[in-house]
């Protein structure tokens, strides 16, 4: 299973881009800053995801003075070969982006998930562990998708719900609802309290496999045997139903629902301490290598299949001896690696491109 080939069309600096990376093992993109390298998995992420994680604007992903990008994908799942095609299209307004699996739009990210499952870590992707919340449910919201198919349709009927919910508060403009507001509220109220038990459910549940996970990774990484404690946190205590009577004034004015699943965070405390305000940079960014490759590893044990890992000038951020802790705990399959920096010592790449010679 892998990444076959990718071809870029008018994507970032790239005016034309054909790239076949090794399927089964570690390909090395090894060219000077500002070549594309990080272009390159971005595009593989897109392929994924319909998205970047580079930025949240579609239109930064299609180069300068164009109007359309172009990414193609050709992957294999076992025998099974399938192409993915994902266009951006700039319009005066926004970007529109269509995708296509096999020639078909997929339903929900659960498809996409299907044809290429990846892990990706960048320099930023410490950002899990030192910004706010909402990094750490994004990365959940995605591992449930990742590791259990099925639950991307829960996901999809709570972003459903919570948004009609939402869409009734604003309509409120802050004054008390009318009977037949109530009823519509009740209706969408009780609702949401049964997708988000489903959505929390599930949540606590990959929490209780990925914790163990995270700690042998952080263990092995750091070289110590420090406590790591990954737990869910709920934004509300008792009965859903009952907090939400309890916090209704303040949702009508708010205009939003200010409890639920949507609000919830992951604790991380390293050794007691709170990892957010309380570690160093260093552990902040090895505990969010782990967690990476803990949900990795959680996806090959529940699906049988080897996701494509990204790692995105990953070593040059760590020091020599976390460098070979990684090198030594990297899994099997397709690992697509960019350096502007020689490589460790121990790295054994399949093939070593540079983007220099790419470009056109």
């Amino acid at each position: 299973m892998g990444l076959h080939e990718l071809r870029l069309r008018n994507f970032r600096l790239f005016e034309e881009l054909n790239f076949h990376p090794d399927r089964d093992a570690i390909t090395v993109l090894l060219s000077p800053n500002g070549t594309g390298k990080t272009s390159v998995l971005e595009a593989v992420y897109a392929l994924a995801t319909a998205s970047s994680f580079r930025t949240s604007v579609a239109s930064d992903m299609i180069r300068t003075a164009q109007s359309i990008a172009e990414v193609h994908g050709v992957l294999f799942q076992r025998e099974r070969r399938v192409q993915v095609d994902l266009t951006l299209n700039r319009g005066a307004r926004n970007t529109t982006k269509r995708m296509l699996v096999n020639g078909q739009r997929p339903k929900s990210r659960a498809d996409l998930s299907e044809a290429l499952p990846l892990t990706v870590f960048t320099p930023e992707g410490v950002d899990i562990v030192r910004q706010g919340p909402e990094n750490r449910r994004v990365f959940l919201t995605n591992l449930l998708t990742d590791v259990d198919l099925a639950t991307g349709d829960v996901i999809e009927r709570f972003n459903r719900v919570l948004s009609q919910r939402n869409a009734l508060l604003r309509a409120l403009a802050g004054e008390r609802p009318t009977s037949i507001q109530q009823g519509e509220l009740e209706v969408w109220t009780n609702d949401f309290c049964t997708v988000s038990e489903q959505l929390v459910e599930h949540r606590e549940a990959l929490i209780g496999e990925l914790a163990p996970l995270v700690a042998h990774y952080y263990n092995e990484l750091a070289q110590n045997d420090a406590p790591v404690v990954v737990s869910y946190e709920q934004s509300w205590s008792g009965d859903l139903i009952d907090a939400l009577r309890g916090v209704f004034d303040d949702d009508r004015f708010r205009g939003h629902t200010t409890i639920g699943p949507q609000r919830d965070d992951v604790a991380l405390s390293l050794d007691g301490r709170d990892t957010r305000r309380q570690a160093s940079q260093g552990e902040q960014r090895t505990l969010a290598l782990a967690m990476r490759l803990a949900g990795h590893e959680l996806v090959r044990r529940l699906r049988g299949v080897d996701p494509l890992l990204l790692l995105d000038d990953v070593f040059s951020e760590l020091d020599p001896k976390r460098s070979d802790c990684l090198l030594r705990l990297l899994p099997s399959g397709q690992t697509l690696v960019t350096t502007a920096s020689p490589l460790p010592s121990g790295m054994s790449p399949a093939a070593v491109i540079d983007l220099t010679e790419m470009l056109t």
